[in-house]
């Protein structure tokens, strides 16, 4: 059962800090050096500085991004630039955002909830997680002691908690309102009422937890607390690190949008180029869209419309380096049977990225291993028009262009034990950094 309960959280100090969209950030994840150098500059108590700080040549073991985010952490709560809610508290967001030119609204409840391993299906992952970053999240973790961003996690909603979240909202005026540097809006309550917190608890406890963005975040909670139960002699079942800070969002929430992460290839030869149309033609029906002239738009949105009229089907779209055609791909009738062997479940096997890697990327091209670690071979993109400026431009030699995968096929191969892919889903927005920090020493 998942134990979801309520936390004296850390906050900014609105009398210290009068505008707090300059100092919360996205997650580390998707900060490029560009933004983090600009989340510096705009504000000296900037969220940057505790989970992304800068690197320095003369960085060394006892003076490094973690051991400047400590020390950070520890003078803002000194000087009461951070402060502890003297409450125990639920924190409800809301986010206003526009997504393919839509407005959305999405509630989320950042709450403290119990660690699990994976083998307790209690808490679920969904994709693979690296050691290096694993490893980089637990020194800043073991200098700095605290959750400075949440899990995103998941909850099947057959309880009716987010209609009751939203009723909460309507009723209460929010403690903070604000907007980000992506205009989008931002609202926190604190929930206090002992009552609300037992029927969230309650209402949460029979279903599973499904970890959306944050997996090396979650993995690292886990790490650290083994951990602190080595080292800290004080170590008991109460402990804050036996608890990690998770973002929950319904499964139903009609604000949860899942984006799709296009691929961008790089360092092809005129042999691929040609394997890469023959293959194409061999396995999927194809509809070309030529552009007319330099206005890509057209061909873009009609290629967007021929992807999804066939997104059952397995469909893809590729833009290719000097070529003035888009095409639209929709699988063939049994090619899945044809390219996975039988022990590939049937949640991955009619996954759109797994049919990319392994009938495109791997069978077609001859991609390796070592290709699909390089990210000068193969980035990634969420905005469909960035990826086809990609091309157009000439900055990378194909693009790859993806239907989002759907949230039932996450909650599938989870619950199966499986992992996709990396990056075969992009949860938007990120759920921010700053709103709270979760201490895990006492205090």
């Amino acid at each position: 059962m998942a134990t979801v309960v309520p936390f004296r959280g850390i906050l900014y100090n609105p009398e210290k800090i009068q505008s707090l969209g300059d100092v919360v950030t996205p997650p580390y994840d998707v900060i490029s050096p560009q933004a983090q150098s600009a989340y510096y500059l705009r504000h000296p108590n900037s969220m940057v500085r505790l989970i992304l700080g800068k690197k320095f040549e003369n960085d060394a073991s006892t003076q490094n991004p973690h051991t400047r985010a400590a020390e950070y952490y520890q003078s803002w709560l000194a000087t009461d630039i951070l402060r502890r809610d003297e409450k125990t508290a639920l924190y409800l967001t809301a986010t206003d955002f526009v997504v393919e030119e839509k407005a959305a609204l999405r509630f989320g409840l950042i709450a403290r909830v119990a660690l699990a391993s994976f083998e307790k299906k209690i808490v679920l992952p969904h994709e693979k997680t690296f050691s290096r970053i694993k490893y980089e999240r637990f020194e800043l973790m073991k200098h700095c002691h605290a959750n400075f961003s949440p899990v995103f996690a998941l909850y099947p909603d057959e309880n009716g908690i987010q209609a009751k979240l939203a009723e909460y909202a309507g009723n209460f005026s929010p403690d903070i309102d604000i907007m980000d540097d992506q205009n989008q809006r931002h609202r926190l309550w604190r929930i206090t009422d002992p009552s609300m917190h037992q029927w969230i608890e309650t209402a949460m406890q029979p279903g599973s937890l499904f970890i959306a963005d944050g997996h090396h975040r979650y993995e690292t909670a886990l790490n650290y607390q083994n951990w602190v139960a080595r080292t800290d002699s004080t170590f008991s079942a109460d402990h804050p690190a036996n608890f990690v800070m998770m973002y929950l969002c319904s499964m139903q929430d009609p604000g949860l949008r899942i984006l799709p992460t296009h691929r961008l290839l790089s360092g092809m030869n005129e042999t691929q180029k040609s394997a890469l149309m023959s293959g194409a033609k061999k396995y999927c029906d194809m509809v070309p869209i030529a552009l007319e002239g330099n206005d890509a738009g057209k061909a873009e949105r009609q290629l967007e419309r021929e992807m999804r009229i066939h997104g059952r089907e397995h469909a893809l779209g590729i833009c290719i380096r000097s070529s003035n055609v888009f095409y639209a791909l929709s699988l063939k009738p049994r090619i899945i049977e044809t390219i996975f062997e039988p022990s590939v479940p049937e949640a991955l096997r009619n996954l759109d990225v797994m049919i990319l890697s392994r009938l495109f990327f791997e069978n077609i091209l001859g991609l390796t291993p070592a290709d699909f670690d390089n990210p000068e071979r193969i980035s990634y993109t969420s905005s469909r028009s960035d990826a086809i400026r990609c091309v157009l431009d000439g900055r990378c030699d194909a693009a790859f262009l993806l239907n989002p995968t759907r949230i039932e096929q996450v909650q599938q191969i989870a619950m199966e034990g499986l992992t996709m892919p990396r990056k075969s889903t992009y949860f938007y927005p990120k759920a921010i950094s700053g709103l709270v920090i979760h201490p895990l020493k006492r205090m």
